[in-house]
């Protein structure tokens, strides 16, 4: 990332739209305003720490709440929520604070909800080999709450299941009944 170049156009875009970067309150105005994309546009990284099955539980693991924020690739405006991540699992289980980090490292980038609720699905599929995997995403967009057609309070859920969660109906309802997306 070049910080010296982005908080020149930074500068720039608030010069443009009125805003004096020069006061003693906002000259570094910029330079936070950087520092506050770079934060969002930057998730921790992390080894994906998973144990043997030893008990060979096979039951639904769900991690609820899961908060997140990301960027809308349209309007570069933030849309925060939560996640519910959870899975069946098979030879391996994973540490479980490795969930959310999951969730943080694809909300950490410009995209849409939808997008961001299938890579977490997929990702978790492809490296933790379970048999079943879902995710809903519960979020406010503020591209839509903020500007446009103004309504505060909007969420949008989305989902993404795979394995035995997509194709076993009971698997799949106790998903969405422990998720809580089947008040």
């Amino acid at each position: 990332m070049d910080v010296t170049r982005a908080t020149t156009a930074a500068a720039a875009l608030l010069t443009a739209f009125g805003l004096d970067v020069s006061s003693e309150s906002t000259k570094r105005t910029p330079e936070r305003m950087v520092n506050a994309y770079r934060e969002l546009l930057t998730p921790r990284e992390f080894d994906l720490t998973t144990f043997p099955n030893d008990e060979d539980y096979d039951e639904l693991l769900l991690q609820r709440g899961i908060a997140f924020v990301s960027l809308c690739e349209h309007h570069a405006l933030p849309f925060t929520g939560t996640a519910t991540v959870g899975y069946l699992p098979g030879d391996r289980i994973v540490g479980l604070s490795k969930l959310a980090r999951v969730v943080e490292l694809f909300s950490r980038r410009p995209q849409v909800q939808e997008r961001l609720t299938k890579q977490i699905a997929v990702w978790l599929d492809e490296h933790l080999s379970p048999k079943g995997v879902g995710v809903v995403l519960r979020a406010e967009h503020t591209c839509m709450t903020l500007r446009g057609v103004q309504a505060p309070g909007t969420t949008t859920v989305t989902s993404s299941l795979r394995g035995e969660i997509l194709n076993d109906e009971r698997t799949r309802a106790e998903f969405f009944a422990l998720g809580g997306a089947a008040r």
